[in-house]
């Protein structure tokens, strides 16, 4: 063999080395890709599996219902799911919270739940729960109405029937004035301080929860309308007398005949309102027209013979006439009367010459409507 062919060969065999450490290096790597994608496969496979048993959590625990027996409730304003489920599972109504949050979720309805009192069964399924309080019926309210011009007296009264217990028990309420949180301006004496309004009450309200609500609606009014602290009692005074004098078209212009009695000076008037409501709240009666004996009869109320304000409102007034007292109209009015009492037209004059013509209408529309 000569010296090239011996170099052919060892070239050849070389190079065959080289191919085939080529192929072995393709096949490894070959074999690496497949391992890969065969563990990625195996794993996209079995990630459902395994994600569910750490992912999946069992269903809140409910309720099977419908329940059985009755529980009141009170859901208050601003409360959410989370807030009412925490109520019902305290209640014993719904099993836990958690089955109640997500009810509230699921019906699309919930969030138009209003605050109140509400009558519901024991161990609901909580879905039932959520239903439950958006049917009107299931409301264990009991309504209270103050009538604007209302006296104290006659609140009691009410409280009494609608609530079912004695009148004693709401007069001895009364009388407790820090705990009905009275506030020191009205001097002890909670006339005029039960906001006339209409109040849901749970059945099972106290006397002193329910007189404390009208104390309070009274003292929000006066300050959202904007009245000085020092002027709560002076306001509702002349709004008692608004309330009962005049009708809510005439409101103002009473409110200022008012103000501009009490800062007159004639002999005709004096600073005495004369105002008939007042006498006859100082001698225990509502509504009418005084009798002469009434006039003469001399009671701190009886503002024909005192001059000023009567000590205390006659009444509760409403949040109209209170707004009138704050803004009365313009006008140099001293006296006003009803002329006809079925319509309530009533007129105003500054001198009483006019008014004296004005007494004479009324007076003639009486003699003709005696019945």
């Amino acid at each position: 063999m000569s010296e090239g062919e011996g170099v052919s060969r060892r070239e050849a065999r070389r190079a065959a080395q080289r191919t085939h450490r080529v192929r072995r290096r393709r096949r490894t790597i070959v074999a690496i890709v497949l391992g890969i994608a065969l563990v990625g496969a195996g794993i996209a496979f079995a990630w459902p599996i395994v994600a569910g048993l750490f992912d999946s959590e069992p269903p809140p625990e409910d309720f099977a219902g419908p329940g059985s027996g009755e529980v009141i409730i009170d859901i208050p304003s601003g409360a959410n799911g989370q807030d009412i489920g925490i109520i019902l599972k305290d209640a014993g109504v719904v099993k836990t919270v958690d089955a109640f949050s997500a009810a509230f979720r699921d019906n699309p309805n919930s969030a138009s739940i209003q605050a109140g009192t509400y009558a519901l069964m024991e161990e609901m399924k909580a879905s039932d729960a959520v239903a439950a309080l958006l049917d009107p019926a299931n409301r264990a309210e009991l309504t209270i109405t103050v009538p604007e011009g209302f006296i104290a007296t006659q609140v009691y009264e009410r409280i009494a029937n609608v609530m079912e217990i004695p009148l004693e028990e709401v007069t001895g309420a009364a009388a407790d004035t820090e705990a009905i949180g009275l506030p020191a301006e009205a001097g002890g004496n909670p006339e005029g301080w039960y906001a006339a309004a209409t109040y849901p009450f749970a059945p099972n309200a106290t006397a002193t929860d329910i007189l404390a609500t009208m104390v309070t609606k009274t003292v929000t009014n006066l300050e959202e309308i904007g009245v000085p602290r020092e002027e709560w009692q002076e306001t509702l005074i002349i709004a008692s007398i608004v309330e009962r004098e005049g009708t809510p078209e005439y409101y103002g212009q009473v409110a200022r005949v008012i103000e501009n009695r009490l800062t007159d000076s004639t002999a005709d008037v004096g600073g005495r309102l004369q105002m008939d409501s007042t006498v006859l709240y100082g001698v225990g009666q509502i509504g009418g027209v005084p009798t002469q004996a009434q006039l003469d009869t001399d009671t701190p109320y009886n503002t024909y013979l005192n001059p000023g304000l009567p000590p205390t409102p006659i009444g509760s007034p409403g949040r109209a006439a209170i707004e009138a007292v704050r803004n009365p109209p313009e006008g140099d009015w001293l006296y006003f009367v009803t002329v006809n009492l079925d319509t309530g037209e009533t007129k105003f004059a500054s001198s009483l010459e006019e008014h004296l013509t004005y007494v004479q209408e009324f007076r003639q529309w009486r003699d003709e409507n005696e019945g």
